[in-house]
């Protein structure tokens, strides 16, 4: 989920995996794919960059739970 501020700066989390399309409208506007809508304050490129940072942290979570099962195996 990603923390985004509607217009009238209400923070809301927003679960990332349900876009469907970023529309700059001259605000941006997300389209989820039930085909709701959210217009927010921070721009497509803003939204874009919180995406990419929340999927590099379960990245590198999934990474260090897979080396440390790993790593469990090995001593038993």
């Amino acid at each position: 989920m990603i923390r985004l501020t509607k217009l009238n700066r209400e923070p809301f989390l927003l679960n990332h995996m349900q876009i469907e399309t970023i529309e700059l409208i001259p605000e941006t506007k997300i389209i989820m794919m039930n085909h709701d809508y959210y217009i927010v304050r921070e721009t497509p490129e803003r939204v874009v960059a919180l995406i990419e940072e929340y999927t590099a942290k379960v990245r590198d979570i999934y990474r260090e739970i897979t080396i440390s099962d790993k790593q469990n195996r090995d001593w038993k």
